[in-house]
Parts: structure tokens; C-alpha cells; sequence
């Protein structure tokens, strides 16, 4: 496929086989958008084409991305295609009569990270590089290990010591090679960065490698086209409709902002190809003690101001969103949204997603439904909207954040008696 780079704060066009990751005026800072050609990729395919795929992935758009061989270079884990679930019961709760729940913590090292390392492995492969690294507060490093170890490509991963045991357990079990940083996300990010640059290695950093949002646009392309399944049935000449189905509004949380710069994408390239008939409105949610990206949405800027990162939701806890100023714009150029939540909010809504809906959210996904419910406290959404809730990540990532608000189970003797009583 035909495509370039384009650098989000100055506009110039830079060229894939001499750029690899930033623009060179402005260093780390100048994170590239990948600009297609969609006259090839209208010539290509269409939304008939991809609905006869039996390809369940994300690669059944793999003509929509910047790969010359998906069926050469594509990891075989299966990733994408994660369900999208009506949301019946919360949805009365809330007065919404058209809301949806996509749950990403289905794919195959739990959660929608998996969609940015595929691509990166994937692009490795086809670029002939031999290690890849990256720095994750657990799930974009979990998500590089699996898929790396899938094609046997080795890892470096840097990870903050503190990040929860059972992300760390995913990173040592596929035989990445793990750095645990004492220090924070941020500082793993940077020490990430010098080390690439020192070594040779491929970098993953998030918005660093402009291929991570090419990964996980493919969330928004499935929104769009499972939603055409959902709301609008084959027609009596069993043709479905050349026009996919976009939600009025999609709630994500964020923390280094790539997810929602990854959807805004997504939704960018649809509306292009005319796929889709309108924009929805992105609705970013962060925690209230990692809110960079709100602060400058509020302010009426895209300059990003560092902050102290405090939050348990650790997969959005960052001082520096490293992809804040499209994080930003996603928002505002949508006519969207930023919503801070508490922790404790954050807690309420995995145990309520979980009990209503049987969805297993870790903290980061939580927020998203955390976001929506004071959403329609503040009447930012209407009660017939179809809106899609994204859960990025499955609550088995972060037990102990879980059992805070899970409650105890009952001790019991081995016997009948005690059974009466304990549910008497």
C-alpha cells in the first residue's frame, strides 16, 4: 500500500523509507500520522467485501492498513473482533435505551493493546528487524510479548516495578526479557527510548511508532461494522449496506491518549472511504488523578502539561501523555468530551459492569463506564443515543483492585447444616 507520514505539529510529509518513527524538527514530540491513499484502498475492497471475509480479526481490514502482505508478516494469534455486547440491563439503569459494551479484554493477552503490538510485530516482520522493545505499565508490554513470542522475535520490556504482579507474570511467561524500572511509566518510557536508540532495537513505544495507532484504529472499524449487523439487517436482496453504521458517541478511558488518537483514526479512514454517514462523538475519561489531557481540553489547549500521576488504574496513570495533542483534538474536533472519575467511581463500575452485564473490567476499561455514568449526570448524552462503551482491558489483570469491591466469601463447615445456615 501507497502511504506517508504527515507530522501532527508541523505538517510536514516525510517519507516511511527514510522516517521510522518522529518528525526530525521536533524530536520525540513530533508524533507522525500515517496518511493512505484511499483511491487504492476503494479499488481494493468495499464494506461487501470485508463482511464475506471468514477472517475474524482485525487483519479482515487489513487492506485499510499500511502492510504489503498481512497473510506474510501477521502474527497467528488471533486478535480483534471482540464482541459488542447490548448492555440491556445497565442501559435501563442509565435511561439509555441504545447502549453497547465492546470488550477488548477478549483478545488473547486481554486487552485492545494486543491490536497495536500485532501490527508492530507484524511491521517488524516485514521491515527485517530482529529485537523489538517497549515500555508499558503492563498491557502494551504483555500484549508485545505474546505476539512477539508467537513468531519466536525476542523482547526487551521495560515496566515500572510496581506495576501488578499478574501483568508482570504475562511479561515473564512469554520470555520477554523484563526490566523492572524503580521509577514510574514515564521514566520506563524515557530509559525505553535511550536504550532503542543505544542498541538498535525496534521500538513499540506508544504514539513514539506511529504504527501503534494503525493497530488499534481496527476497533473502531469493528464497532462500525458490527453495529451494521446489529442495527441494520440484511436487506431483502440480501445485500448489506455500502454504508457501515457509526455510534453517536463512544466513551474510552485514556492515559497516553493512543487509544482515542487510534479511534479517531479509525473513524477518520471510514469517513474518507464514505463508509460511514458521521463522525461520532469521542468521549475521553480519565482518572481524576491522571488527568493531563482533560486539563488542557478544559484550558482550550493542546499544550500538555505534565502532571503527578496518581490513580490505581495504573494502564491510564501518566505524568506526560506522550500522545496528549491528538488525544486532545480526537475530543475536541468530534465535538466530544473529557470526563475525570474518581478511584473509588472507577471500582463502583467494575463491580457494576461485572454484576449487571458479566463484563470483567480491569480498572482502565471500568473508567470508560465510570465516564458515562457522570456523562448522564451532566445530560452530556441523550437517552436514545446509540452510544458504545470500549473496555480496553479484563479485570483478571488487577485481582487486587477487583477484590476491593467484590465483598467476602462465606466460611463454612463441610456440611448441610452449615450450608442452611450461611444462606439463611
Amino acid at each position: 500500500m501507497n502511504f506517508h507520514f504527515k507530522c501532527t505539529l508541523c505538517g510536514d510529509e516525510l517519507d516511511p523509507r527514510t522516517t521510522r518513527y518522529v518528525c526530525p524538527k521536533h524530536g520525540d514530540a513530533g508524533i507522525l500520522d500515517t496518511m493512505l491513499d484511499y483511491t487504492e484502498i476503494a479499488a481494493r475492497t468495499s464494506p461487501q467485501k470485508i463482511a464475506e471475509s471468514r477472517d475474524f480479526s482485525m487483519w479482515r481490514y487489513a487492506d485499510l492498513m499500511p502492510i504489503s502482505d498481512a497473510s506474510k508478516f501477521a502474527p497467528p494469534l488471533q486478535v480483534g473482533w471482540t464482541p459488542l455486547y447490548r448492555a440491556r440491563r445497565i442501559g435501563a439503569q442509565l435511561g439509555l435505551s441504545n447502549l453497547y459494551l465492546k470488550d477488548d479484554g477478549r483478545n488473547p493477552t486481554a486487552s485492545l493493546k494486543d491490536r497495536a503490538s500485532a501490527f508492530v510485530v507484524a511491521k517488524a516482520r516485514e521491515l527485517g528487524v530482529d529485537i523489538i522493545t517497549a515500555a508499558s505499565t503492563g498491557n502494551a508490554g504483555a500484549a508485545l510479548a505474546g505476539l512477539a513470542a508467537s513468531v519466536q522475535m525476542p523482547t526487551v520490556i521495560f515496566v515500572p516495578e510496581t506495576a501488578p504482579p499478574a501483568k508482570i507474570a504475562q511479561l515473564l511467561i512469554f520470555g520477554a526479557r523484563v526490566m523492572l524500572v524503580r521509577g514510574n511509566y514515564d521514566q520506563a518510557f524515557d530509559l525505553c527510548l535511550a536504550a532503542s536508540k543505544e542498541f538498535g532495537w525496534y521500538c513499540r513505544n506508544t504514539a513514539y511508532n506511529p504504527f501503534t495507532v494503525e493497530g488499534k484504529k481496527t476497533v473502531a472499524f469493528e464497532i462500525a461494522e458490527q453495529l451494521t449487523d446489529e442495527r441494520r439487517p440484511a436487506t431483502v436482496t440480501g445485500h448489506r449496506s455500502p454504508v457501515w453504521y457509526a455510534p453517536d458517541c463512544i466513551f474510552v478511558s485514556v492515559g497516553d491518549g493512543n487509544i482515542i488518537s487510534g479511534l479517531w483514526k479509525g473513524l477518520r479512514d471510514l469517513a474518507a472511504l464514505g463508509w460511514i454517514d458521521r463522525m461520532p462523538r469521542l468521549m475521553g475519561v480519565q482518572a481524576a488523578g491522571s488527568a493531563a489531557c482533560y486539563n488542557a481540553w478544559k484550558a482550550g489547549t493542546e499544550k500538555i502539561t505534565p502532571v503527578r500521576a496518581t490513580t490505581l488504574a495504573d494502564s491510564i496513570s501518566a505524568d506526560l501523555p506522550r500522545d496528549g495533542v491528538r488525544a486532545v483534538r480526537a475530543v475536541r474536533e468530534t465535538g466530544g468530551a473529557y470526563i475525570v472519575v474518581s478511584d473509588d467511581e472507577i471500582l463502583a463500575a467494575i463491580r457494576d459492569l461485572a454484576r449487571a452485564e458479566a463484563v470483567f473490567a480491569e480498572p482502565a476499561g471500568a473508567a470508560a463506564y465510570a465516564g458515562l455514568k457522570k456523562a448522564v449526570e451532566q445530560s452530556l448524552v441523550k437517552s436514545d443515543e446509540t452510544i458504545v462503551c470500549l473496555i480496553t482491558g479484563n479485570g483478571l489483570k488487577d485481582i487486587k483492585s477487583a477484590m476491593q469491591v467484590a465483598g467476602e466469601g462465606i466460611r463454612i463447615e463441610p456440611t448441610l447444616e452449615a450450608v442452611r445456615k450461611a444462606i439463611g
